[in-house]
């Protein structure tokens, strides 16, 4: 099997259109599908503004009769032109007006464009997916849920809300918003989550009018509120709730059953603190550095100023290459355990837009290693591409600078194709190694040993969030625009360097874009020596 279609068969998925919201280049497509729906809407608009207004054309044109010509019934219709009129109109007219099918084909039309469209609008997935990722970001960055319903990302510090982003551009949460939100944590049977956001929808509903595009109510509000208190223990706020339910459904047999078993449990349960009550999150499976991956997300970690550190430093960097002494870069020393290097304006903002345009048509939904395979995971929300070198001019420039400044062969079969990554609503990469930490990885197919080195571009600039995040090293980066990370991801004697379990932090505002060059072992013989220290 050649390189190529060994890494077709790697990475390459089905494509799929249920998964706009891993992708903020489809979340923005989106708003193009918006636009033609809300042209299909103008035209049945103005069709049934016409259609209205000829009905009102008739309605005046009978009530004048009736205000004017037939005062005097009898000698009206004693004209027999008048009484044909009226005959005609009664067995007719008013049969055309009660009877059209305007109406129906009007509404006919919209749903054919609607039916037309369906393809390139969002799926259920994309709703759960979009919600999560809200979730994600009010987890990760510990957000207020009323201030995300107002639009605002705040914590609270030192009891006041306090603002970590102001976007230029927000909306608000409806109460059907925060009902839907709360509903697909209700349905992963994730009551933290849903406890908070159906309290929003309840309080939202409250006092408001239902309306027709709404799918949530304040009785199924208070309904799915009701049990979720129930849940986490909270059953006299959950009695509460339930005999609020009834004064809006009295007749709910199922609601009066669960009044009266709530009931019950509280007269046969101790009395609850409200310490005990207190809403936990769920434990994951992914994140057993959870608190640490947080607070790097919401900070930059511990990495000592370069004024504390004289051993870390920016300087201009040539490597020795002649291609760099005219033009060196600019490098700025991150860390020394693992090092890690940040190269600024590594590539020009043209290069940059050369790069996601050429890899937008093959983005699709980004993998992860899963025992023999490649699978999808919630914990890697994105889209990603492969580039080669000899089919974009720019990717091959890439590449060479890329051999500039660490000096690797970065040449495939020795490193993988470029590859180009989106993120998503709430978009984020959990705590991760990419080089293989199992014998089984599909990563050993390829036969040019483990990934001993990553270089990390970064194509776009976000306003909020997206951090790069190395856990058990304790420091995070920013996005840096047009700037590039490198780090070693093995140690010189072959051995995976546990330093370098990194993260994606979820991005809060904008639109990430990354390209990654994994560079294998094979190939580097001469470029990067093994040394003479079997430990180091």
């Amino acid at each position: 099997m050649s390189y190529f279609s060994l890494f077709i068969f790697l990475y390459v998925l089905n494509i799929s259109f249920g998964e706009m919201f891993t992708s903020m280049m489809s979340v923005n497509q989106a708003v193009s599908a918006e636009r033609q729906l809300i042209d299909h809407l103008r035209i049945y608009i103005e069709l049934e503004i016409q259609r209205l207004d000829d009905i009102k054309r008739f309605f005046s044109r009978v009530t004048s009769l009736h205000s004017g010509v037939y005062n005097e019934p009898s000698a009206t219709i004693a004209n027999p032109i008048v009484a044909f009129k009226l005959v005609k109109r009664l067995k007719s007219e008013w049969l055309n007006v009660v009877y059209t099918n305007e109406a129906e084909e009007n509404i006919k039309a919209l749903r054919v464009g609607y039916r037309e469209m369906e393809v390139s609008l969002p799926k259920l997935e994309d709703l759960q997916g979009a919600a999560q990722g809200l979730m994600r970001i009010q987890d990760v960055y510990d957000l207020r849920v009323e201030g995300l319903v107002q639009g605002h990302f705040q914590q609270i510090t030192n009891g006041h809300a306090v603002d970590i982003y102001k976007p230029p551009v927000s909306d608000t949460l409806s109460g059907d918003d925060c009902f839907l939100i709360g509903k697909v944590a209700y349905d992963l049977e994730d009551y933290y989550h849903s406890v908070q956001w159906f309290e929003e929808a309840v309080r939202l509903f409250r006092g408001t009018e239902w309306s027709p595009e709404n799918e949530g109510t304040l009785e199924d509000a208070l309904d799915h509120l009701a049990f979720s208190h129930f849940k986490t223990g909270n059953i006299s706020y959950a009695l509460s709730l339930s005999l609020e339910l009834l004064l809006h459904d009295p007749m709910n047999r199922r609601v009066h059953f669960n009044v009266e078993k709530y009931e019950k449990l509280l007269d046969e349960s101790p009395p609850i603190t409200n310490q005990s009550l207190a809403l936990k999150r769920a434990d994951t499976t992914y994140l057993r550095t959870r608190n640490v991956y947080e607070k790097l997300c919401q900070t930059k970690g511990s990495q000592p100023k370069h004024f504390e550190n004289p051993r870390l430093f920016c300087d201009y960097f040539t490597n020795g290459n002649p291609g760099l002494l005219l033009q060196p870069i600019k490098r700025e020393l991150i860390s020394l355990h693992p090092y890690v290097v940040l190269f600024h304006g590594f590539v020009t903002r043209p290069e940059a837009k050369s790069i996601r345009e050429y890899a937008m048509p093959g983005l699709r939904r980004s993998v992860v290693a899963s025992g023999l395979n490649q699978a999808t995971a919630e914990y890697r929300i994105s889209k990603s591409a492969w580039l080669k070198d000899s089919a974009h001019e720019v990717v091959g420039n890439v590449d060479r600078r890329i051999t500039m400044v660490t000096g690797l062969n970065v040449q495939p079969p020795y490193a993988e194709y470029l590859q180009v990554v989106n993120y998503g609503i709430g978009g984020h990469y959990e705590p991760h190694f990419d080089h293989a930490t199992s014998d089984s990885s599909p990563l050993y197919r390829l036969k040019t040993g483990n990934r001993v080195a990553t270089f990390m571009i970064y194509l776009s600039s976000v306003e909020a969030g997206g951090f790069t995040a190395f856990i058990y090293a304790n420091f995070s980066v920013p996005v840096v625009e047009n700037g590039a990370l490198f780090w070693w991801n093995l140690h010189r004697n072959g051995q995976g360097n546990g330093d370098t379990l990194h993260a994606g932090c979820p991005v809060i505002v904008g639109d990430k874009w990354v390209a990654n060059k994994w560079v294998h072992e094979y190939g580097q013989e001469f470029r990067h020596r093994c040394s003479l220290n079997p430990e180091e």
